[in-house]
């Protein structure tokens, strides 16, 4: 059984993508970032980072004891890794699908949040901050269409957890001013993994709560 902590966030929908997807049991705890619950000590033990999402593993591999992981990208890897699943054996399928999920770690998810944020929630207009986050948000879509031009997924011939890293950043792209039909595979793959059943099971997750 999987304990999840969870706000409806891009980077919760991640892990119960996956957990959808992979059909594991799980238990959702909602974290009220508003209320400031990702400070609480209890929560802080198992994510330092005061970020959600993070699990804790009650049954691992090794036999030990409850494991509790932060970071999505090290959860989504070790839950790939735990059930064999939405991450290739390939050498070379797994190596591509890896550098993807890192850079959505490490660039899409941070510049799509700081557009978001300087478009929506900063409490000055910044005209210097919009047009740089916009143009680098711009510059990713396009990275992200060059490869699902190449590839039916970021990894290559399977879906995997660098699709499901990355879909949930694409939801608003409505609200980070991207019209998706410039960006035609991103259209195509997108459209495909919101049709995908675990897509909406995850996503109720956040009605639920």
């Amino acid at each position: 059984m999987i304990d999840l902590f969870y706000a409806p966030t891009p980077n919760g929908h991640k892990i119960t993508l996956f957990l959808e997807e992979a059909g594991l049991d799980y238990n959702v705890h909602r974290i009220d970032i508003g209320k400031g619950d990702q400070f609480r000590p209890e929560f802080l033990a198992i994510a330092p980072n005061n970020k959600i999402p993070a699990i804790v593993d009650n049954l691992p591999a090794d036999g030990s004891g409850p494991l509790s992981i932060f970071e999505s990208g090290a959860i989504l890897l070790y839950l790939a890794e735990k059930t064999n699943l939405l991450l290739s054996k390939d050498l070379r399928e797994r190596a591509h699908t890896l550098q993807w999920l890192f850079w959505q770690v490490g660039g899409f998810g941070p510049m799509l949040g700081q557009n978001h944020h300087f478009n929506h929630f900063a409490p000055q207009t910044v005209p210097y901050a919009i047009e740089r986050y916009q143009v680098e948000t711009q510059r990713l879509y396009g990275v992200l269409n060059r490869q699902l031009e190449k590839s039916p997924w970021l990894g290559g011939q399977e879906y995997s957890i660098a699709d499901i890293a990355t879909y949930p950043w694409t939801v608003s792209h409505e609200r980070q001013r991207i019209d998706l039909a410039t960006y035609p595979a991103v259209k195509n793959w997108f459209e495909r993994i919101h049709s995908r059943p675990a897509t909406e099971r995850a996503y109720q997750q956040a009605e639920i709560l």
